[in-house]
């Protein structure tokens, strides 16, 4: 009822909204410049926003504006696990079967990130949503993980997204490294 008196042609703000159907706010088109330039540059990356704001449907955006040739995107919303959870998340998304103690799956997945990209010049993006619920542990770690040949190359795309007070934990001095 309310599409014909708006004269919508859909239904505004669903789930299934396609990215050529997106209003292109100054705030959108902000984050997706950030990715477009995380894209060139590689590294880590954050995606704050309040619930609603569109954080996921810029991801979405993001990833579907990815060469499948040059990228491999790992999507991974389980914040709340434990750093084991995690890890054998990250190893299943690079398409390995996880490895059972933490310091073979912490080699695991370093190794099939530089196969990636050295061997196969694919770029891997994880996109971790939801960070906002991570444990301190997990987010001590992703400093760890993501530190390649003593911190000299990024071979990879991290973008890290959540709510506002996200940011304010990683300012924490613990998590100051990530």
């Amino acid at each position: 009822m309310y599409k014909s008196y708006y004269s919508l042609a859909y239904e505004p703000f669903s789930k299934g909204l396609k990215v050529t159907d997106s209003f292109a706010s100054h705030s959108y088109q902000e984050a997706l410049s950030g990715l477009d330039y995380l894209k060139r540059t590689k590294g880590i990356g954050l995606i704050i926003g309040e619930p609603g704001a569109g954080k996921t449907f810029t991801l979405r955006t993001f990833k579907e504006s990815l060469n499948p040739s040059l990228y491999q995107v790992i999507y991974f919303p389980l914040s709340t696990g434990g750093v084991m959870d995690f890890y054998r998340g990250l190893a299943y998304g690079l398409g390995e079967e996880p490895k059972f103690r933490k310091v073979d799956l912490f080699r695991q997945i370093q190794d099939g990130i530089e196969r990636l990209y050295r061997e196969r010049k694919i770029t891997p993006v994880f996109i971790l949503d939801e960070m906002h619920m991570a444990k301190d542990a997990f987010l001590q770690d992703l400093a760890i993980l993501f530190n390649f040949q003593m911190d000299s190359t990024n071979p990879f795309i991290l973008v890290l997204a959540g709510l506002p007070h996200l940011r304010a934990r990683l300012s924490l001095n613990q998590n100051r490294p990530l």
